[in-house]
């Protein structure tokens, strides 16, 4: 007897059964269909890269999560996020692509790092990215929260707040206070805020040797309140000089006003101070997304605008604006939190049995008449009893069965059982089809 491998899946790669999956791919159809809505072009690079090239700003932490191996004399890896691989298309294209450059990719991404529950190696990104030719309108800063909005409306998830902010706020306000050189590492204890708390980011901050006074003025500053414009005015307020300061607050009133040309509810966004994603990338808004009732799952929609794009790959200036969605993440976590669930076991809104096989002629004709019409129809082969038929029909949870015998053939009709009610009738299939295209 030969030895049995054990069928098992590696620890961090994602496999659904088929209910799960028909809803994995409603959202990505939902994200997709948004994602055009706005105008934005698809894209699908290369999973693998070579190393030099996915490799060119990659370092530390990074570098290490990334699958690399040797073919031939080639040096190649695994795509570990969808922007570098953007950055060297755009580079690469320059000359073939119609700026501002609009696109979308959904894709697998590779990372190798330590599986954790609700963490993978394999995962799907949702990327959109809007990159410009010199100069970006800052306008486009505003399309983003917009095509957000409309996303996770269509996702029908619950309440959620596309929060916002601004790096050279930040950064301006940092310069003012002469902690700029201290910037980055301020900014990642800020980043913890909703992780750790208030008085455990005061602990950080003083162990990075902040005086008293400074850290006050931080806090006082993460801590502004109020609507969106209470907050513009408490920074007007502050009298900030810093060249840096001023642009970030200008840009941030300038996204406000776009983003109600926009038609998006007020309630949906809100400016926060303490949003300081993209450390060593972005450099002006930045987004992040939570859902109001679930704020323990973090940012489900998350990115910003950058100042260069392709810096390492083209001399071009190419500055861009973009969010991207973990989307094999965000799923396992809404799944986990009971937000979603699965009920639909199969995408057949329409099962066909024949009685016998010499009837398949006539079988096929009916069942390519209703996918030609729209209407996905399966056909079961197997030569079994009907109560075994049915209930395929049954567990599969497929609406309605036409069961084709010799009656059916000779009066070129179908007999049409729905499986909720369990009543049968003899029609034509165009009558058929009035039903189906009217439930």
């Amino acid at each position: 007897m030969t030895n049995k491998v054990e069928p098992k899946t590696l620890p961090g790669f994602m496999e659904l059964l088929p209910p799960d999956q028909i809803l994995f791919n409603e959202m990505v159809d939902t994200i997709r269909g948004v994602y055009e809505e706005f105008g934005f072009l698809p894209l699908d690079t290369p999973t693998i890269e070579l190393s030099e090239v996915l490799l060119a700003k990659a370092g530390g932490e990074t570098e290490k999560q990334i699958y690399r191996f040797m073919k031939g004399d080639n040096d190649l890896s695994l795509r570990f996020d969808l922007t570098v691989p953007l950055a060297r298309y755009v580079a690469e294209h320059y000359n073939d692509i119609v700026f501002p450059f609009k696109r979308y990719q959904i894709s697998k991404v590779f990372r190798g790092e330590r599986p954790q529950k609700g963490r993978f190696r394999e995962f799907y990104q949702c990327d959109i990215d809007i990159i410009g030719n010199e100069s970006l309108d800052l306008i486009y800063d505003a399309e983003i929260p917009s095509v957000i909005y409309h996303v996770f409306q269509k996702l029908q998830l619950g309440k959620f707040t596309i929060r916002f902010n601004n790096r050279k706020l930040l950064n301006g306000f940092f310069q003012s206070l002469g902690l700029l050189n201290q910037a980055t590492d301020i900014l990642r204890v800020i980043d913890k805020l909703d992780k750790i708390g208030k008085s455990a980011v005061i602990e950080e901050l003083r162990s990075q040797n902040l005086e008293e006074e400074t850290i006050n003025q931080l806090m006082a500053f993460l801590s502004i309140d109020g609507s969106n414009l209470e907050k513009v005015k408490s920074l007007q307020n502050l009298q900030v000089e810093d060249a840096m300061f001023q642009e970030g607050l200008t840009e941030i009133q300038m996204v406000l006003e776009s983003l109600k040309s926009f038609q998006i509810e007020e309630d949906y966004y809100q400016l926060d101070l303490t949003i300081a994603r993209g450390l060593d990338y972005y450099t002006g808004t930045v987004f992040e997304t939570i859902l109001d009732d679930y704020p323990r799952l973090g940012s489900i929609c998350s990115g910003g605008r950058y100042e260069n794009l392709a810096t390492y790959y083209t001399d071009e200036k190419l500055p861009g604006v973009g969010i991207s969605i973990g989307l094999s993440r965000l799923f396992f976590q809404l799944r986990e939190a009971g937000i979603i669930s699965a009920n639909k076991k199969t995408i057949s809104q329409l099962l066909i049995v024949p009685m016998d096989k010499k009837n398949n002629d006539y079988v096929l004709e009916v069942a390519s008449y209703f996918r030609n019409h729209g209407i996905k129809t399966d056909v079961y082969y197997q030569e079994k009893g009907m109560k075994q038929k049915m209930k395929y029909a049954d567990r599969l949870g497929i609406p309605y069965v036409i069961v084709i015998g010799e009656d059916e053939v000779h009066q070129g009709t179908v007999a049409f059982k729905d499986m909720e009610t369990g009543t049968q009738e003899n029609f034509t299939k165009e009558v058929v089809l009035e039903r189906l295209t009217n439930r």
